[in-house]
């Protein structure tokens, strides 16, 4: 087998874990739940199969939805950032990106960190939109998008620096 792929299979397999063990059962001020799983699209190799990487996202958020009984909005919010992911990349790191040889060594501390609150906002906006599903609350949505995507940002920059390769 592929090391990369036991890699991914091993990342997908904790943060599942991590995420239904630890995250869900935290709950800051009432109504912060950090979605550490959002770490998985930062962390997936830049090159990869596109259609497995679309797979792998839903299966994550469906796993995640099975767990946390949440009827299928992270397998959306999920799907959607990876589907959205080359775009994100291309605004964050410009040009470079389209480059074969493209990696996240060539990159700064604030592309990086830049990239990462981009997945983490969109993918929270579009969760918490179909969670309250009302226009009515739009400053419910804001605050719970903002509140709790800080939150998961400040944890997955920690665990980026933690987990991550020296060579990053």
């Amino acid at each position: 087998m592929n090391s990369t792929l036991i890699i991914n299979m091993l990342r997908f397999v904790l943060l599942v874990l991590t995420q239904v063990l630890i995250f869900n059962n935290l709950n800051f001020l009432g109504f912060i739940n950090p979605l550490i799983y959002v770490i998985f699209f930062y962390w997936y190799p830049i090159k990869g199969n596109r259609a497995l990487f679309m797979l792998t996202a839903f299966l994550l958020g469906l796993v995640i939805d099975i767990f946390s009984d949440t009827l299928a909005l992270n397998a959306l919010a999920s799907a959607t950032i990876a589907y959205a992911r080359p775009a994100i990349m291309r605004f964050c790191f410009g040009v470079n990106y389209d480059f074969q040889s493209f990696s996240f060594k060539n990159t700064t501390k604030v592309q990086r960190i830049t990239f990462m609150a981009l997945l983490v906002f969109i993918h929270h906006l579009i969760f918490f939109s179909f969670e309250i599903l009302s226009i009515a609350h739009i400053l419910l949505i804001l605050k719970k998008v903002f509140a709790t995507g800080i939150v998961t940002l400040i944890l997955c920059v920690l665990f980026s620096s933690l987990f991550s390769p020296k060579s990053e």
